[in-house]
């Protein structure tokens, strides 16, 4: 049975200021993970779950995403005259992830905030519900985490966040879900999300980690904060405003999601994202363990060294 989403958007069009320089000439979502930009990663996940219409929203300044997943028939060529046909594939390969995905780009236009991308994707959608990921998160899943979104959605009919669960103590790092009711197989009925609460303030022990499935009245809930927002020109438009206006009244869902989340988007955690990718692979993992246990021996001999001579 095709899936019941075949649509999705990923915004791409921030300025990646929390991981600066780097990203000053370098779209954040063109760092690489592992041996992949950013956004690739996400790119493949939803190609795998079955998504065959992807919408990338992006600003200025981002053509060297449009670049990497265009073929570039020059390139192979030259590759396989030199023999080097690995690469070769690898290039004809992304493209062909590109066409699979039907990629295609929007520019950004409206007020600042995550939920303009959306409103501006949702314009070619029709009334069909849509994935909505961001390039800054990399999952690693048995189940795709944009399959599992679709899943919950098959069974609800309802839009749906992605959830993991969290000590309450980093509450005021994320969105945190008021939980309503617990269906069983990490399905929460929520009734709104509460905006990086306090510990003591935090309604559950789960945070919103940035996959959606979102629906029309959520876009009707956008189109009304953009609305209201040319009325009087201030702040912005969130994705998690619209989605708590909708919960007011109708029901929305959680997806508890089974697999690791890497989130790229600032410098601690890419760097964490980057290592744990590196230690996987199964050429260069096996060198940077070798490194590890070398400066750890570096660290012990050093620290016996200080404590001989005091």
């Amino acid at each position: 049975m095709p899936p019941t989403i075949r649509r999705a958007v990923i915004p791409a069009a921030g300025l990646g200021s929390r991981l600066l320089p780097l990203t000053k000439a370098i779209p954040k979502e063109m760092l690489p993970v592992g041996d992949k930009p950013v956004i690739e990663h996400t790119v493949r996940e939803l190609v795998a779950s079955g998504i065959t219409d992807i919408t990338i929203v992006v600003s200025g300044g981002k053509s060297l995403i449009q670049d990497h997943f265009q073929p570039n028939p020059a390139l192979v060529e030259q590759l396989r005259a030199d023999g080097k046909t690995a690469y070769a594939d690898a290039v004809e390969e992304v493209a062909e992830l590109a066409r699979r995905g039907h990629i295609t780009y929007l520019y950004q236009q409206g007020p600042y905030g995550n939920g303009t991308p959306v409103l501006n994707a949702s314009r070619n959608f029709g009334d069909e519900p849509m994935l909505v990921l961001w390039p800054d998160d990399v999952f690693v899943a048995d189940v795709p985490r944009a399959q599992q979104l679709v899943r919950a959605y098959e069974a609800t009919n309802c839009p749906v966040l992605a959830l993991l669960p969290m000590a309450k103590s980093d509450s005021q790092r994320y969105g945190v879900p008021v939980v309503k009711e617990d269906l069983d197989d990490g399905l929460l009925r929520i009734t709104g999300l509460v905006e990086k609460p306090k510990p003591a303030d935090a309604p559950s022990a789960y945070a919103a980690i940035g996959g959606y499935v979102i629906t029309p009245g959520i876009i009707d809930e956008l189109r009304e904060q953009t609305r209201r927002w040319h009325e009087h020109k201030t702040g912005e438009v969130y994705l998690t405003d619209a989605i708590n206006a909708y919960a007011a009244s109708r029901a929305v869902y959680g997806q508890v999601i089974q697999g690791r989340w890497y989130d790229t988007g600032n410098p601690a955690d890419y760097l964490v994202a980057q290592m744990a990718f590196a230690l996987a692979h199964p050429e260069y993992g096996p060198i940077l363990h070798h490194l590890a246990r070398e400066l750890g021996d570096g660290e012990n001999s050093a620290s016996g060294t200080e404590n001989t001579t005091t």
